[in-house]
């Protein structure tokens, strides 16, 4: 008996406290480079300026008093009421209702893989800002075809208009040279083996800002989730100083109100709010789970929700006076240089910073603010589904060693999932994973399942 007592008790103390944040500044940092990532950067200048340029805010700041700030301090108060992670919450609040956890899990699991092949992408641009000219500024590469148009040279403009199969320099590095992409899903080809690297790289880089738990992250969070603004800043007063920015500007904020009447401007508002607020997937749970109990959650969630839109706001000046300042130069509307997702990130703005003085600098400074916009958001992920696993089984995992290993396991797991996303058919892959398992529909479902547990189960309960 005297021996079980023991045993018991030793099994005690091996067992590791769950921890919290260590300062409340970790906490408001490490929601901030979550919830404001590549969507702000990619995304909400395109949808502002496609669906009523200032007339989309109307529909936009709707959804951001009646969904965005209610769901966000929703789940910032789950998570710092329970102390637990996004599925166990549940479990305490609403049991009948824990399938929202595990849909959120998954969500973040097609995320992280999504995220992590932008963020090689991302980083073979920045070794390639390195060189001494830019390998998408000119067409005289091997992989350029006869119909590639160099926009640095005099007569690039007419050789656009005239030339019905005229593609971009830009265009052809990253469709011919970094994706080498096929015809079609059905032909694989092989592994590029370039973005192979970065995938490993970015993977061991997020491996080790995560690999303490909270005490890690609430130090790595002081660099990654500030040091974007400082070069956001850096190519807002950079963009708005080249010509043609004025241009561009009123192009992405001209109001058109009769927008206001289709239903499509205002469904992309309420999915741009869910997505780039993090909502539903458990995030925004398990970062408040590391709060204080006593901790004033109303203040915090109001000023990151602010934090969130104005960065959006200011982020689509910074995208549009350059995409402005490249359709000046090359003497086309803006309509034809204006692009959202990977089309703005690897082939709109390159194209734009090789016509300007200085190249590579401003090169450098674009993709180290998306990688860091990045990786602050995967890396919150990564440790939003481990937090979320360890507490489903503290007394196994949450001993010394155990969480590196779990860790561990999950990058394996989502590294060799994603191998498909890095051959020739990459892209497609990587399209139907971005366009059907971690945007719209699927989000907005688990918000809407989240609103009646709460509002409606757990209140009758």
């Amino acid at each position: 008996m005297l021996n079980k007592i023991c045993a018991e008790k030793e099994k005690h103390v091996e067992v590791e406290e769950r921890g919290h944040w260590e300062k409340k500044v970790e906490f408001l940092l490490a929601v901030a480079g979550n919830v404001v990532g590549l969507g702000n950067v990619w995304r909400f200048p395109y949808l502002c300026y496609k669906n009523g340029g200032g007339a989309f805010l109307v529909p936009y700041l709707v959804f951001v008093v009646t969904c965005g700030v209610p769901l966000f301090l929703l789940e910032t108060t789950m998570g710092q009421y329970t102390q637990e992670g996004s599925i166990t919450c549940w479990r305490k609040l609403c049991p009948l209702a824990e399938g929202i956890g595990y849909g959120g899990l998954l969500i973040l699991l097609y995320g992280c893989m999504t995220y992590s092949i932008i963020l090689s992408w991302a980083l073979l641009f920045l070794v390639f800002s390195f060189s001494s000219t830019l390998p998408w500024a000119s067409c005289n590469n091997y992989w350029n075809t006869d119909d590639c148009v160099d926009f640095s040279a005099h007569n690039s403009s007419a050789e656009w208009t005239n030339h019905t199969n005229a593609t971009s320099a830009a265009t052809e590095f990253w469709e011919r040279r970094v994706l080498a992409i096929s015809g079609g899903i059905e032909e694989m080809g092989s592994i590029r083996w370039e973005i192979l690297l970065c995938l490993i790289v970015m993977w061991i880089i997020c491996y080790f800002c995560i690999w303490k738990g909270v005490k890690s992250t609430g130090k790595v969070v002081y660099f990654t989730a500030t040091f974007p603004y400082v070069m956001l800043l850096i190519l807002l007063i950079r963009g708005l100083s080249l010509p043609g920015a004025l241009q561009g500007v009123l192009f992405y904020l001209m109001p058109e109100p009769s927008r206001l009447a289709d239903p499509q401007v205002w469904m992309e508002a309420g999915a741009q709010i869910f997505f780039s607020y993090s909502l539903g997937v458990g995030c925004i749970t398990v970062l408040g789970s590391y709060n204080s109990y006593t901790n004033n959650c109303y203040k915090d969630c109001l000023w990151l929700s602010l934090l969130n839109s104005g960065t959006s706001m200011v982020a689509g000046f910074a995208v549009f006076s350059v995409l402005g300042f490249m359709a000046h130069e090359q003497g086309v509307p803006i309509s034809q240089v204006a692009e959202s997702g990977p089309g703005l990130a690897f082939v709109a703005y390159p194209q734009a910073v090789a016509l300007m003085p200085l190249p590579q600098l401003w090169s450098v400074c674009f993709f180290v603010m998306l990688i860091l916009l990045g990786v602050d958001t995967i890396f919150i992920s990564i440790e939003v589904v481990i937090t979320s696993i360890i507490d489903m089984f503290p007394t196994i995992l949450r001993r010394a060693g155990r969480r590196e290993l779990l860790l561990l396991s999950f990058c394996l797991l989502c590294f060799c999932s994603q191998l498909v996303m890095i051959t020739e058919a990459g892209m497609y892959v990587f399209q139907m994973f971005d366009y059907y398992a971690v945007n719209g529909a699927c989000i907005f479902f688990l918000c809407v399942f989240e609103s009646l547990a709460l509002g409606w189960i757990f209140a009758i309960i």
